[in-house]
């Protein structure tokens, strides 16, 4: 028996590491062995990584070399730590996964890189493997980047690269992100992020329920 991967996406402060972390307290008070990551940074050197990807001016590598750093991390993440869980039969969540690299490198830069391009990397770093179910958390961009920039101040480490391209690009990334999730309503549910913390993580957990129970585990 395989374990079960869920990705949540969406945009700078969606609320996506509040909810992974509530999700999987309450699938492992369930009886089911859970486990959160996050891209980039989910394995040691991806904690490199992310220092270089999320960090520093935000114009100092184009799209295209963003691209290659997230599926190098993407490839590591995979073999070092995802895929061996899944096989235990742990379930993995994980707080991004490549549909943030179609919605950021290709969306939010304008379609500078070409998608047969994206298609041909992930097709070599991951390939034919994909999550069981994408969670995208969509909120408005404006009242999202306000939440990041809040949250960062009590950081030590400033993680706002991304944040600080500017609202246009954080437009575009949204739009990708509702694209995306209509070429396959199968795997992406697309949720209302402007919601209490507790409302949101009722109606993940009844997704999850409703999408789980009867196959290999039974959630209630």
């Amino acid at each position: 028996m395989s374990g079960i991967f869920i990705t949540f996406e969406g945009g700078e402060g969606c609320g996506k590491s509040t909810q992974i972390k509530l999700l999987n307290d309450y699938l492992n008070e369930q009886g089911i062995q859970s486990i959160s990551t996050r891209e980039p940074g989910g394995t040691e050197i991806g904690a490199e990584l992310r220092r270089i990807l999320v960090t520093g001016d935000k114009s100092k590598f184009d799209g295209v070399a963003e691209t290659l750093l997230y599926f190098a991390d993407r490839r590591i993440h995979l073999t070092n730590k995802i895929w061996p869980a899944l096989k235990e039969g742990t379930w993995v969540i994980s707080d991004r996964f490549a549909d943030s690299t179609t919605a950021y490198q290709f969306y939010g830069h304008g379609k500078k890189i070409e998608m047969a391009d994206l298609k041909a990397i992930y097709k070599l770093a991951v390939g034919t493997f994909e999550p069981d179910l994408t969670i995208i958390l969509d909120i408005d961009p404006e009242i999202g980047l306000r939440r990041s920039f809040s949250k960062a101040d009590g950081m030590a480490v400033k993680e706002t690269r991304f944040e600080s391209i500017g609202l246009e690009f954080h437009q575009n990334m949204r739009r990708g992100f509702l694209e995306i999730a209509k070429e396959n309503p199968q795997r992406y549910v697309v949720l209302d992020a402007n919601k209490t913390i507790e409302e949101m993580h009722k109606e993940i957990v009844e997704l999850v329920e409703q999408r789980f129970i009867g196959k290999q585990w039974k959630l209630i």
